[in-house]
């Protein structure tokens, strides 16, 4: 999973912009994950991560199918590879922390598929602008979640989300479309509204459904993390959609 380094979010998310941890935030995983409630988060938080880079894989790999050409097939290909690679990182910390990964990700699995399966692309753009926005929304809500997270946890999941470098090819084969055609434009930029709307419900479907997940979110483990932060986390993700549109030169 990653966030396009040409689409730098419109305000920094609390990981990046926290000056000084407390709580939770402040400790390692050996003490943090002496609660109960906060392991259980932090495992289900891995799980989803988890799934989400297995299902981006199987998603690229697929969508390279839909190359216009072999150079095409095989950036794809390498973005497949990185996912996969993200994946094989969470599962092992799974295994590290005595949680079974396939039991982790299970959870997840379903709400997952039927995103993938409710967007799946049609053509070749809309599988770019699909790993490139709707990628890039996912990154955005976990690196919020990052910043109340342990120190251990933490720099695993921003790790995880490190940029790859391929928003900038997203990007180029996109505008070069929409120069070419530009009523590309306007059906690329729909599809990109879907895509957020159908992230963002899927993310908050995901956590309703995990209470030791969603009592992180809203500030029972992870301090501070109240209603009104978790509305304002919301706009900022919103606002980072619509510099990424920007990018691509859709209208948002």
């Amino acid at each position: 999973m990653e966030t396009p380094d040409n689409a730098t979010p419109a305000g920094e998310t609390a990981a990046e912009s926290a000056e000084e941890f407390t709580g939770i935030a402040a400790q390692d995983w050996a003490t943090a994950s002496a609660e109960p409630q906060y392991r259980a988060a932090v495992v289900d938080l891995l799980g989803a991560l988890a799934y989400g880079e297995l299902a981006a894989f199987e998603r690229l790999a697929e969508d390279a199918k839909l190359a216009p050409t072999l150079a095409d097939k095989a950036e794809l290909a390498k973005m497949a590879s990185a996912e996969f690679h993200h994946f094989e990182q969470l599962r092992d910390r799974l295994a590290a922390v005595d949680a079974e990964p396939t039991a982790a990700m299970e959870p997840f699995a379903k709400a997952l598929d039927d995103f993938h399966r409710q967007t799946a692309p049609s053509d070749w753009l809309e599988g770019l602008v699909k790993a490139y926005v709707g990628d890039s929304i996912a990154s955005d809500f976990y690196r919020e979640v990052a910043a109340r997270l342990d120190s251990d946890t933490r720099r695993l999941v921003l790790s995880v989300l490190d940029d790859t470098g391929h928003g900038n090819f997203a990007v180029e084969k996109v505008r070069a479309a929409i120069e070419a055609d530009p009523r590309v434009g306007g059906r690329l930029a729909l599809w990109a509204r879907r895509l957020m709307g159908e992230a963002l419900s899927q993310a908050q479907r995901v956590v309703a459904e995990r209470d030791a997940l969603s009592t992180m979110l809203v500030g029972g483990v992870a301090d501070g993390f109240d209603l009104a932060e978790v509305g304002r986390m919301f706009s900022r993700i919103t606002e980072a959609h619509t510099k990424r549109m920007a990018a691509l030169g859709l209208a948002a």
